[in-house]
């Protein structure tokens, strides 16, 4: 009966010294929080062993969260997906068709936060001078050289191939006109006032011819000759070239000064005025300006914004990790993080597995006991 009290004694000395002993470890593990003091001196295991080591648990904490566990390879695997852009591109329709273009707010109330009357203003003003800023520029332009040097070459070419044809355009005309009734009456005319002119003497020779139809034909025959000579038609050649040439190296200049080019300005500038307009047209919603915009954002425009950005993601995905300095978020996130909270956050986890620990001490201090107590009875 002695034996067995003693080894029940010494198994329960050991069993509280191990239980005892695994649960002041783990209290040791968080506390105490702070160091202890008795003066200046540190007393030893204070503070506990996570808030002692907390600054490298910190650090190696974010290296092996930026190392291991968020990198780049990572996170672009799971963000840059067809279904996050799928999900983005539905996100930016979605918000352009509440707050646009189903909106009824005006252009007016977009710009509510802006001083419209002075922007009205400058941008009539603006237009005004621009107008009228190209018109000089066009007239400085086209007055440093020829009419030729103005006007494009193509137009040049087209209206060269046009001239050529200036002479034979005449002589057709002039061909239909003799053989007309107006032509016939244009000689008879002419003829007739050539007689009266010349007096007494026109008179006798007009009685001399008696009727005058047979000279009109003569005189029409004679004019057709003319129209229908070789010399005739080289004639006119020589003329219109000639003319043509001297037109097209006249100077612009020339021609500008017959135009009334203050007139012409301060026309132009009150045409835009009008179609400007500004304060009238803007007091629409957007899609009166563009009805199909929704469509248009919904099939291209957001798609379009939607792969840019996922495009300069993966462009530049390494270099914004980088830049975000994951390790030093986690390091001074675990730095900043309360102890207390720290150790209720591990025991309220771990409460089962921290619980068995103590016992498991118990258990093995237990052993010890027994085993140290049929020692003792071996010896004595």
């Amino acid at each position: 009966m002695q034996i067995a009290l003693t080894i029940g004694f010494m198994a329960l000395i050991g069993a509280f010294i191990g239980g005892l002993t695994n649960q002041i470890a783990i209290w040791m593990l968080f506390r105490p929080h702070e160091a202890k003091y008795i003066g200046s001196y540190r007393l030893p295991f204070t503070p506990g062993l996570i808030p002692k080591r907390r600054g490298e648990l910190a650090t190696q904490l974010g290296v092996m969260v930026k190392e291991h566990l968020i990198t780049p390879e990572m996170l672009k695997e799971n963000i840059i997906t067809p279904e996050a852009k799928e999900k983005s591109t539905n996100f930016l329709v979605g918000m352009a068709n509440e707050y646009v273009f189903d909106s009824e707010r005006t252009i007016h109330e977009w710009l509510g936060a802006v001083d419209r009357d002075t922007m009205y203003r400058e941008v009539e003003q603006k237009a005004a001078t621009f107008t009228k800023q190209k018109i000089q520029n066009g007239l400085s332009m086209l007055s440093t050289g020829s009419i030729a040097d103005a006007v494009p070459d193509r137009w040049m070419t087209e209206i060269d191939g046009k001239v050529e044809h200036v002479p034979d355009y005449l002589l057709k005309r002039a061909e239909t006109f003799v053989n007309s009734p107006e032509g016939r009456a244009a000689l008879q005319k002419l003829l007739n006032n050539f007689l009266e002119s010349k007096g007494s003497f026109g008179m006798m020779v007009q009685s001399l011819f008696g009727d005058s139809d047979k000279v009109i034909v003569k005189m029409e025959n004679e004019a057709l000759k003319f129209i229908y000579a070789k010399e005739t038609k080289q004639l006119l050649e020589d003329i219109v070239s000639r003319e043509w040439q001297a037109l097209k190296d006249r100077p612009m200049s020339d021609v500008l000064k017959q135009i009334d080019w203050e007139d012409v300005q301060q026309s132009a500038m009150n045409y835009v005025a009008r179609q400007v307009q500004l304060e009238q047209r803007l007091d629409y919603p957007i899609h009166h300006f563009w009805p199909d915009g929704k469509e248009w954002f919904a099939t291209v425009g957001a798609p379009k914004v939607t792969d840019m950005l996922f495009d300069f993601l993966e462009k530049r995905f390494e270099q914004l990790i980088h830049s975000l300095n994951i390790d030093k978020m986690v390091e001074k996130q675990v730095n900043d993080f309360p102890i207390a909270k720290l150790e209720g956050l591990v025991i309220q986890i771990a409460t089962r597995e921290l619980k068995m620990i103590t016992v498991l001490g118990a258990l093995l201090g237990g052993t010890i006991g027994v085993v140290q107590g049929v020692i003792a009875l071996f010896i004595a």
